[in-house]
């Protein structure tokens, strides 16, 4: 009797902030309610996916970085706590990008709205699919950063609306969620809205952001062939396009460009962490590793938009917040934060030409890598000898020019677990050596939460 009070004590948690909730940028607040009773009307459905976008908000404003970027080699920091835990690879299960919380939010909304919009719209409805793959499509992308910080995780698809619920789960295997992941974003990329006309194209889910994030999990799981179909499919769709180098540093300061997919988006209420971790005080908590200062080539024309390069030791990273952002200023930060942009699917695209070799395939690689380099202000490549020549294959001279085009934006190190180099890239900086330590430890909080939870080997 005492385990099922607590179990619906919590059930009762649950149903309360699961919707309490701000719309993403510019809807009026949704209250708490009840869940099984709020999805009534077409408004209440659009709510309902409002509050997954307003989940993502809280989930990404610092933890982007923290988790793409704070245990990797483009960084350094000068602070103590968090960041220098990560970057010294001193992780516990009190560190704070340790906790999932707010991911497990975002996945409880989206299940929510996933069960309930279909009694709304009916199952067959044209809008009630797209609401539905947009609740999938942010359902999969707290799924796929899960798995790819925590390893196996606790797999929940099925709202919870009953006492009689096991809400204590144990682990389910990555592949596993993986595989629903790529279901969710295959009914996404066939389901959600073409283009809305409106900025809205990059801060919700369309089918080209389905196809985008998409090719991010066909890239994690090796799954090159189908990362070529979906990339196409972005590549070819009319929304997106390179910017003129003149412009690259608005699509981070200025947010909605044509070369964004998909952004977490913003705005003078829902701020972010960017200035807290790129340009606040005598130091920010994150600047450019001296590893990646040195990396860049001669001439490259993006180094300007990233950090101020007249200071033998710079104190900001621009890229986001713009050129001279004051790091003396605290004002709250309301730039959107780009997950996906086409440079990144280009590249990826690059990549999986590669894998999968063959003349045509690596002359097309080769084409996109040059791409991306000559809008930068660099020479082309003329022959994979010059590739070769430069930085020893061409795999290496893609994730080099992924290192720099994408910098601080979330990807570095998954690039390199990814690629099977976090260990040979991060052992000389700070002793990583072991496969299990890949991953994050499970935060104390879940763990004495949840007695069927066991923490991730490495970290026990």
């Amino acid at each position: 009797m005492k385990i099922i009070n607590i179990k619906t004590a919590i059930l009762a948690i649950f149903l309360l902030q699961v919707f309490s909730c701000t719309d993403i940028l510019d809807k009026y607040p949704v209250s708490s309610f009840s869940a099984s009773g709020f999805y009534k009307t077409t408004a209440d459905a659009q709510a309902g996916v409002y509050g997954i976008y307003d989940a993502a908000q809280s989930v990404f404003r610092l933890n982007f970085c923290y988790w793409g970027e704070g245990r990797a080699d483009n960084i350094q920091t000068a602070q103590s706590g968090e960041s220098l835990a990560l970057s010294s690879n001193n992780l516990d299960n009190t560190v704070a990008s340790a906790d999932w919380t707010a991911l497990y939010t975002m996945i409880s909304r989206a299940n929510y709205a996933i069960k309930y919009i279909p009694t709304v719209y009916g199952e067959n409805d044209v809008v009630g699919k797209q609401l539905i793959g947009q609740a999938l499509a942010l359902r999969a992308l707290a799924y796929f950063y899960l798995v790819r910080v925590w390893g196996d995780v606790p797999f929940i698809i099925e709202p919870y609306t009953s006492g009689d619920q096991d809400i204590f789960l144990a682990k389910t295997e990555k592949e596993v969620i993986l595989n629903q992941v790529e279901e969710d974003l295959i009914f996404a990329a066939a389901n959600c809205i073409e283009k809305y006309n409106s900025n809205n194209d990059r801060i919700m889910f369309t089918r080209g952001g389905a196809n985008g994030l998409l090719t991010q999990v066909y890239m994690w799981r090796h799954k090159y062939a189908e990362a070529l179909t979906t990339s196409a499919l972005v590549m070819n769709n009319s929304l997106y396009g390179l910017v003129a180098i003149a412009d690259w540093g608005k699509i981070f300061s200025a947010s909605y460009s044509k070369e964004s997919i998909f952004e977490i988006g913003y705005n003078d209420t829902e701020t972010n962490g960017l200035r807290t971790l790129y340009a606040v005080g005598s130091y920010a908590i994150y600047t450019p590793s001296i590893k990646w200062k040195a990396s860049i080539e001669a001439n490259d024309k993006r180094r300007d938009f990233v950090y101020n390069i007249v200071p033998a030791d710079p104190k900001a990273i621009w890229k986001y917040l713009g050129q001279g952002i004051s790091d003396e200023i605290a004002t709250p930060a309301k730039q959107n934060i780009v997950l996906i942009r086409l440079a990144d699917i280009m590249l990826l695209r690059a990549e999986a030409l590669n894998k999968l070799g063959g003349t045509a395939n690596i002359t097309v690689a080769l084409t996109l890598l040059n791409t991306i380099r000559t809008r930068a202000g660099l020479t082309a490549f003329a022959t994979i000898a010059d590739v070769n020549a430069k930085y020893g294959d061409l795999e290496s001279a893609i994730l080099q020019e992924r290192s720099v085009e994408l910098c601080f934006e979330g990807h570095r190190w998954f690039d390199l677990v990814r690629t099977g180099k976090a260990i040979s890239t991060m052992k000389p900086l700070n002793g990583l050596s072991d496969e299990r330590n890949l991953l994050w430890p499970i935060h104390i909080n879940s763990l004495n939460k949840n007695p069927n939870l066991v923490q991730n080997d490495f970290y026990k």
